[in-house]
């Protein structure tokens, strides 16, 4: 039983890795395919940001579909995540609740995000774009506090070099912006690449719970 608890908690963080990158990519595919979107390699070219991609049907249908699963999903993955960080840090309650904290706002961000990605309201084209930030801002917080706090030193190392390259870009994307005429190709360049090393942070985090044996069980007794 303990086995099979530990395969389903580990599966729910791999689907939580990978299907915002494959659905993303397959709504562009249709996007692109109907003439909605322009077509190009967006990590390279930029020519779309990944809003896009959920604005325009049929596409828009999967990547609903996609992340609004995809926010429940992080919920669990985090609430999950501070358990494991208890568990093999007990000194790391503080990192632990962080994660936990900032990681549910993101996912809440991400819902709110998703839920108004269509309109074009005024009120609700604001609730979007903070929507999008809360969810970035907050699950980057969260990831770096797990990423500082994890057992294995070389995941740790390759977590915390995952999470340098946004800051990086960001940067990078702040002086383009004031120097370049037209930066949203490169902006949206740096939106796809970004969002890609956030899925792959998971991946490695995976790594992290099998290598440390991370299982949940369920006990029950009458009394």
């Amino acid at each position: 039983m303990r086995y099979a608890f530990a395969m389903v908690i580990r599966g729910l963080l791999l689907i939580t890795a990978l299907a915002p990158v494959i659905g993303v990519n397959i709504a562009y595919w249709i996007g692109a395919a109907h003439d909605n979107l322009p077509s190009c390699i967006p990590y390279i070219d930029g020519c779309t940001s990944i809003s896009s991609t959920g604005r325009y049907p049929p596409g828009d249908r999967l990547f609903r579909a996609v992340m609004l699963p995809q926010a429940v999903l992080l919920a669990v993955t985090w609430y999950a995540t501070s358990l494991w960080l208890r568990a093999v840090r007990p000194d790391a309650t503080r990192a632990a609740t962080t994660a936990l904290v900032a990681g549910l706002l993101g996912a809440l961000a991400l819902i709110i995000y998703v839920s108004y990605l269509a309109s074009n309201d005024p009120f609700y084209e604001v609730m979007r774009r903070y929507g999008i930030y809360f969810y970035f801002v907050c699950t980057v917080i969260a990831q770096i506090a797990v990423s500082l706090s994890v057992p294995v030193a070389t995941l740790r190392r390759v977590m915390l070099g995952i999470m340098a390259t946004p800051f990086a870009l960001g940067l990078f994307n702040f002086v383009q912006k004031a120097v370049v005429e037209n930066p949203d190709n490169t902006e949206n360049v740096i939106e796809w690449i970004v969002s890609l090393l956030m899925q792959l942070w998971f991946v490695v985090l995976w790594l992290a719970w099998r290598r440390t044996h991370f299982a949940v069980q369920a006990q029950a007794r009458l009394s």
